[in-house]
């Protein structure tokens, strides 16, 4: 995949209507981590979707509304997200074409990550808190996007922890290998395996790619936000969880990549991504996906 692959993405048709482009859901937030959700949720916005709503906790929903008039909240009666809040969210993703889980969430809402998770049968990409309690054997229909620390809770909580070791000893083709055979009935259950890395590796059920964009800048808070927020919009608007992952990977990484250039060292922030979306050149020579 290119950069003109992924403005294909983005495009719209001439005679394009509101909500002909996918509404997004994002579920998260916390009163420690207010920022997580805005990131994610304008990341997906630059990714081509018409709207997306911000369902959070009541306090965190109004901080948002104040930061910006581009993001719509949905505001739970709650300081936290609960296993009492489950089905009502089950049934307000209805109204979405996908959903992203996760971000800034926090630990306390283990229990209603795991409940949507398994029960919500939404296209959904899912993120950092939201994956560390559960075992893969519980996802359908979601691109899951771990770093190595919560892919390595994951394969604990799936009983796969044998395979670690070599995992660590691995480079990203013999990690992909590994991945793809040990995790059968994941991949077969129309989920994509995103593991985020100085080479990033999207695995889908037969097709595997690495992802060489970014730089260690990209390391900073917030960027793994606008990865998972930069999928969602653009799984809202294709509905293909493998282009969207992959898309996803290399755009976040081709700018960070950019800002690395521009300010000339790591000094740039995640929120520099969100606003250097609309400088992207329409060439491309250098960065690319290879299988």
């Amino acid at each position: 995949m290119n950069l003109n692959q992924v403005k294909k993405l983005m495009d719209r048709k001439k005679t394009s209507h509101k909500g002909e482009n996918g509404h997004v859901l994002i579920i998260g937030g916390s009163e420690e981590y207010v920022g997580a959700v805005v990131l994610a949720g304008l990341a997906a916005l630059r990714a081509g979707c018409d709207s997306v709503t911000i369902a959070a906790p009541e306090k965190v929903a109004w901080t948002i509304n104040q930061y910006t008039p581009d993001l719509i909240t949905h505001k739970v009666k709650s300081k936290s997200f609960s296993i009492k809040n489950a089905k009502e969210m089950i049934k307000f993703a209805d109204r979405f074409d996908a959903v992203l889980i996760g971000n800034g969430i926090t630990k306390k809402a283990d229990k209603f990550c795991q409940h949507f998770i398994k029960k919500s049968a939404k296209l959904k990409v899912v993120d950092a808190d939201a994956l560390k309690s559960l075992s893969f054997k519980e996802f359908s229909n979601s691109i899951i996007t771990p770093h190595e620390t919560e892919l390595e809770m994951m394969l604990i909580n799936s009983k796969k922890e044998f395979i670690l070791p070599k995992l660590k000893q691995s480079n990203a083709k013999e990690k992909a290998d590994t991945l793809q055979g040990n995790l059968r009935y994941f991949l077969q259950n129309n989920n994509v395996l995103l593991v985020k890395g100085a080479t990033d590796v999207i695995i889908s059920r037969n097709k595997v790619v690495y992802n060489r964009t970014g730089n260690q800048g990209m390391t900073k808070a917030g960027t793994g936000d606008i990865l998972a927020g930069l999928a969602v919009g653009f799984l809202a608007k294709t509905k293909d969880l493998f282009k969207s992952a992959v898309a996803a990977a290399y755009i976040n990484g081709y700018v960070g990549d950019l800002l690395l250039k521009k300010k000339k060292g790591y000094s740039f922030i995640a929120s520099d991504i969100v606003e250097d979306f609309n400088k992207i050149s329409n060439t491309d020579k250098k960065n690319k996906i290879k299988p």
